[in-house]
């Protein structure tokens, strides 16, 4: 599917607020409600839009930890390990990468006590170097890189 500009500033005001009514986005770009509705069907059919999110304080949260984890893998068959991340709910972000290691994960725990237990599961698959957070100093949405 090809983007336009109405596409993009929809899309733009959508993720500033997903609950927005049709009728008020489309004042603000100078549509019809009904219009922009069928602008959003088309960008949730042909899978632009993939899902509608909320963003939560991890903090109030008790997720007080944010860690990153460069895995180097054991072995070169990874299906386990990716069925591994994959279940594990602390790990909020899992990249197959070039360069240092094999994978990047970025993950969320409540305690040290916690990431040990997670880094100990790691080392049935390779080893690893872990970076813990000190600040979040930038999280943009990926449609401003546009």
């Amino acid at each position: 599917m090809e983007l336009d500009n109405i596409d993009f500033q929809i899309l733009r005001l959508l993720s500033q607020n997903s609950r927005i009514q049709w009728k008020d986005l489309g004042e603000q770009i100078h549509m019809t409600g009904q219009a922009v509705g069928n602008r959003i069907k088309k960008l949730e059919d042909s899978g632009v839009i993939k899902a509608y999110s909320l963003i939560v304080d991890e903090m109030k949260l008790g997720l007080f930890f944010t860690a990153f984890v460069i895995i180097y893998m054991k072995t070169a068959n990874h299906d386990s390990f990716i069925r591994f991340i994959n279940d594990r709910n602390e790990v909020v972000e899992a990249h197959r990468v070039s360069g240092e290691g094999c994978y990047h994960l970025k993950i969320k725990v409540d305690s040290q006590e916690t990431l040990n237990l997670f880094l100990n599961k790691i080392l049935d698959y390779g080893n690893y170097t872990l970076y813990l957070s000190i600040q979040e100093t930038k999280q943009q949405n990926p449609l401003t890189a546009r």
